[in-house]
């Protein structure tokens, strides 16, 4: 098949397993009939069927499924949010029990219509998967708009792991991340750190947008001046002709080389490698980090 003008092929080692079994078609029967979201389908994730079939995991996505915001490489769908939804954060506990998860990860859209940003919600959903299933959580937020009392929220709720992604490299950030900056992000890090100093901080990196190695190594270091714990970088995979395409395909080779520069940098925990997304192993991540970290 001739290749399309501006478009680069996909290697193989991108190739993907499409393997559904009861686990996945059981998570799906379990979000469809509490009528909630996640950020495997809606974004698209290349990992969905790897992680709700073997690992009989999912990420949960709150407050809707409209972003207010409208990146140039996410699939999640912008516009007008409906009013959000109370009754969320206990139907969320509940499935999180039912599939006995031993680590739950809850992301968001980002809010800017709400006051808070949303930070009130994602904290009352940690809590009550606390609650109810008794497992770790790891949340994913949005920048919050930088608003110190909503990221205070967020560093008071308990979560086991805070993360929030810078996405991509300092220069790209303004064409690439809608409503976003790249300092304020940094600062967001930084603050949760501040609040909240036992916090486990969590960031990631998506590559094939434009970047050159010389700022993946930059934007690694900006993530570790603000403590982050835990990084992670994937490939950018385009969602739709629609959004950015991709510039470059990282080699897996490339991804081992980025990974040991991290952890040189003294991040405690990276996972890094083509398919690897915000809560991809995000589990066995976090049991990583605490391995290391109570036996040095």
């Amino acid at each position: 098949m001739p290749r399309t003008p501006g478009i680069l092929p996909k290697p193989d080692w991108l190739k993907i397993q499409l393997t559904t079994n009861k686990n996945y078609t059981s998570i799906k029967k379990l979000i469809q009939d509490k009528n909630l979201h996640t950020v495997c389908e809606e974004a698209g994730c290349p990992n969905i069927y790897e992680c709700w079939s073997k690992h009989k995991t999912a990420t949960f996505l709150i407050l809707g499924e409209t972003c207010t915001r409208n990146c140039r490489f996410c699939a999640v769908g912008s516009g007008r949010p409906g009013e959000p939804d109370r009754e969320e954060a206990g139907r969320i506990a509940q499935s999180v029990a039912e599939l006995g998860l031993e680590h739950a990860v809850i992301t968001m859209v980002n809010r800017d219509d709400l006051e808070d940003g949303g930070a009130g919600i994602l904290s009352d959903t940690v809590r009550a998967v606390k609650s109810v299933a008794g497992c770790t959580v790891e949340v994913l937020s949005s920048d919050l708009a930088g608003k110190r009392q909503s990221i205070n929220t967020l560093a008071r709720s308990g979560a086991d792991v805070l993360g929030h992604n810078v996405e991509t490299v300092r220069r790209l950030t303004s064409a690439i991340r809608s409503g976003a900056d790249y300092d304020r992000s940094l600062d967001f890090l930084r603050t949760l750190k501040e609040l909240n100093p036992s916090s486990v901080t969590k960031s990631g990196i998506m590559l094939g947008m434009g970047e050159v190695l010389q700022e993946i190594m930059e934007t690694l270091r900006d993530l570790r001046s603000v403590e982050v714990d835990i990084v992670n970088l994937g490939q950018y995979l385009r969602p739709s002709m629609d959004h950015l395409p991709v510039n470059k395909y990282w080699h897996p080779d490339e991804f081992e080389i980025f990974k040991k520069e991290a952890l040189g940098m003294g991040f405690s925990y990276c996972e890094s490698g083509p398919l690897v997304r915000s809560s991809y192993h995000a589990g066995s991540q976090f049991t990583g980090y605490l391995r290391d970290r109570y036996t040095q």
